[in-house]
């Protein structure tokens, strides 16, 4: 597998790997890579985890005006795209049309030995994506619906092609998820195992988007989505400080009903509900992962009362704190 990146000077690339994607890698344990990249108008960093049929990128930019990438593949790969900020466009002869992405939009597509140009909006733009060799994606491909069936029928074709016509929205569970594979501090093989079990999962959340046909396009603005991104932001790095619904309205510049609607649009859960599944992971890996009693779990993650934490706790993974230490 080869991939190469670069802007106008081709003999100069801001990136370059080669590196296997197969179930027979001679390359059983991860390897892990982060470069920084010198673009046009602006920098950006890329990290990539790589093991056996799994191979994951993630990135981020903050660009003073557009930029213009061109790239070179010459491998057949399946990608689970999430385009986490910032729109990005992507034209090459093995597709029909160009593939766009929006904020909070993913999808998979299936791509065969291409090359093309790939255009970067000038603002803050990060995303994440997964290759996966096509027969470990194959093991997983529903053969219940025309949907999956067309999808099928041009990857053993070769022709490039997206799973549906049209992205889907991020939901709240995919960015739970992609924060745990991109904060994973295990090692070795234990880190392995994560990482699959959540590409599996992420991978199953993408096929029931894809198999539900009732999902409407956002009416939201671009400024709101801005604005709305901020607060999720926000609320990821404060997730153990409290405030109230108008706080955070203010701190985003919009008002609490645009909040409440649109966070609700944007990632399918309110702004609390969001919120609270933020401290109740990060609970359960402190009493999983160190040493603290549950009032201090509690206190660590902004409960003052610690049967509250409990009834919280209970209510998200169906048992009370104290017997998850038991296990």
């Amino acid at each position: 597998m080869a991939l190469k990146l670069y802007g106008d000077d081709a003999a100069n690339p801001l990136m370059e790997r080669d590196h296997p994607l197969t179930g027979t890698s001679q390359y059983p344990d991860i390897r892990e890579f982060e470069t920084h990249l010198d673009l046009p108008s602006g920098t950006g960093s890329y990290h990539e985890i790589y093991f056996g049929d799994i191979h994951i990128g993630y990135g981020t930019a903050s660009l003073a005006d557009k930029v213009l990438l061109n790239f070179e593949t010459d491998h057949e790969t399946v990608e689970m795209h999430f385009a986490l900020k910032g729109r990005s466009s992507a034209a090459s002869g093995n597709f029909s049309k160009n593939i766009d992405f929006s904020d909070c939009q993913n999808n998979i597509i299936y791509a065969s030995g291409m090359e093309g140009t790939m255009e970067w909006e000038s603002r803050n733009f990060e995303l994440f994506e997964i290759n996966l060799s096509p027969d470990f994606f194959k093991r997983f491909l529903p053969d219940d619906s025309l949907l999956f069936e067309t999808f099928r029928n041009s990857m053993e074709k070769g022709i490039g092609c997206q799973l549906g016509p049209s992205h889907h929205k991020i939901s709240a569970r995919m960015y739970q998820i992609i924060n745990e594979i991109i904060s994973c501090d295990r090692k070795g093989m234990f880190k392995r195992m994560l990482i699959e079990a959540k590409t599996i999962e992420l991978l199953l959340l993408q096929f029931e988007q894809a198999a539900d046909q009732s999902q409407t396009k956002s009416a939201l603005k671009r400024a709101e989505i801005d604005k709305i991104q901020a607060v999720k932001d926000f609320i990821t790095a404060n997730s153990q400080s409290d405030h109230s619904l108008i706080e955070l309205a203010h701190y985003a510049g919009t008002n609490e009903f645009t909040l409440k609607k649109g966070f609700k649009e944007l990632f399918g859960t309110t702004v609390f509900g969001f919120w609270n599944d933020l401290k109740m992971e990060e609970a359960r890996k402190m009493i999983l992962e160190k040493e603290m009693n549950i009032s201090e779990v509690a206190d660590a993650v902004g409960y003052k009362n610690s049967r509250h934490f409990s009834t919280a706790f209970k209510r998200k993974f169906g048992i009370i704190p104290s017997q998850l230490k038991k296990f």
